[in-house]
């Protein structure tokens, strides 16, 4: 199963110590994501409808770095400043996201830590990946020599002192 993080510089930065995404497999794990502009590194939109569409447009540069989309997407958690702003991030989200929906979860959060935030969004999206990415031969060559190490019952280390031995 593949696992790697997923960089790209369309969506907005990480404010912390967290990656973008990661594909883990099939599925690819996008970070809570705010209306934060990707080449400014700075909030935007003063009302919920920018704002919900820049989240969505963040989520959706994560996914197209593995060319996934927004059709993928099989899980949502929403975050809002005020659950009485429902009504109108969903009027953008039912327009950006496409029946059948993906599951969602929407919950009042206090977004105070970053002043004018109205909305934050993750997603979890299912994109089986179209081609494998393909090990150049040296690589290859250090990932046998890594298993065998390995397949030793005791560790690596008893299975180079049993190499050692045998010499």
């Amino acid at each position: 199963m593949a696992k790697y993080v997923i960089q790209t510089e369309q969506g907005a930065a990480p404010q912390g110590a967290y990656s973008q995404g990661w594909r883990a497999g099939d599925f690819i794990f996008v970070t809570g994501t705010g209306p934060v502009d990707a080449k400014t590194g700075k909030l935007s939109g003063e009302s919920i409808e920018e704002q919900t569409e820049l989240v969505i447009s963040n989520m959706e540069a994560v996914l197209a770095a593995d060319h996934a989309t927004l059709a993928d997407v099989v899980k949502v958690t929403v975050h809002l400043s005020d659950p009485a702003l429902f009504a109108r991030y969903n009027a953008v989200y039912a327009r950006r996201f496409s029946v059948p929906y993906p599951v969602r979860t929407t919950v009042g959060s206090d977004l105070r830590s970053l002043p004018g935030m109205l909305i934050e969004a993750d997603c979890i999206a299912y994109a089986p990946q179209r081609s494998p990415r393909r090990e150049s031969p040296a690589l290859r060559k250090r990932n046998a020599v890594a298993s065998a190490r390995n397949s030793y019952p005791l560790g690596p280390a008893v299975g180079m002192l049993a190499r050692d031995l045998r010499k």
